[in-house]
């Protein structure tokens, strides 16, 4: 059987891990699997603040926590999840805090559908 060791990270090693989790579109489990570490670690790391990222003033990056409804479809039965494709067709309706409300109908990138959010929620 193979012995483990501890992997020691430094602190520059860990600030920059916490730094590419805040990129558009990446999540922390990427973020670990391309470290080979529990998510859990990396999630315990941006709690603390000497590994937090930081904004250009300087601030520290606080997570940002959207409320979520999740509506049944109207019965057709022609409702279905989003899945890794490119576009996606069906009905979605978002009600962002702030009073935005945003209706798409059809096909829609979801990327640029998760840019547009971000933007509005800012």
């Amino acid at each position: 059987m193979a012995r483990r060791t501890k992997r020691l990270w430094t602190d520059e090693e860990k600030r920059s891990i916490c730094f590419q989790t805040t990129a558009p579109g990446v999540s922390v489990a990427q973020v670990a699997r391309r470290y080979a570490v529990n998510a859990n670690l990396i999630f315990t790391w941006l709690r603390d603040p000497r590994y937090a990222p930081t904004t250009d003033d300087g601030a520290t990056q606080e997570p940002l926590f959207l409320p979520v409804e999740i509506i049944g479809d109207d019965g057709d039965g022609d409702g279905h999840v989003v899945g890794h494709d490119e576009t996606s067709t069906g009905h979605l309706e978002i009600d962002l805090v702030g009073g935005h409300r945003l209706r798409v109908i059809g096909r829609y990138d979801a990327e640029a559908l998760a840019g547009l959010i971000r933007r509005l929620s800012a």
